[in-house]
């Protein structure tokens, strides 16, 4: 597994809901992992998912936790900052990516 780096941020929201969701699941083993993929309208799509982590993985610290994120989104996700937003779209993780040249309205998307 990759060193520890501080190349990604959480906002105080974000950290606190992978907090309350790691301890629902009741396995401390668990980690928070932040994804590219292609696809969406923009081009790219964020992902989240819960996971242990690989040994290709690379363990971003953010706000005292550790995120993981494979060598191949981190390119793209450098200097980003994940947000967790409760409001009448509903709730959900958002990603404010100053790499994106373009995101779609709903936020899950983006191009560079």
């Amino acid at each position: 597994m990759g060193k520890t780096m501080n190349l990604l941020r959480l906002s105080d929201a974000a950290a606190a809901r992978v907090q309350e969701l790691i301890a629902a699941d009741g396995r401390q083993d668990l980690k928070m992992r932040v994804f590219i993929r292609g696809g969406g309208c923009s081009g790219f799509q964020y992902g989240f998912s819960f996971d242990q982590a690989q040994d290709d993985d690379l363990e971003v610290s953010c706000s005292g936790l550790s995120v993981l994120v494979d060598p191949l989104s981190l390119q793209y996700l450098q200097g980003a900052r994940v947000d967790y937003i409760d409001d009448l779209q509903g709730a959900r993780f958002v990603v404010d990516n100053p790499n994106a040249s373009a995101t779609c309205g709903c936020g899950s998307s983006f191009s560079i």
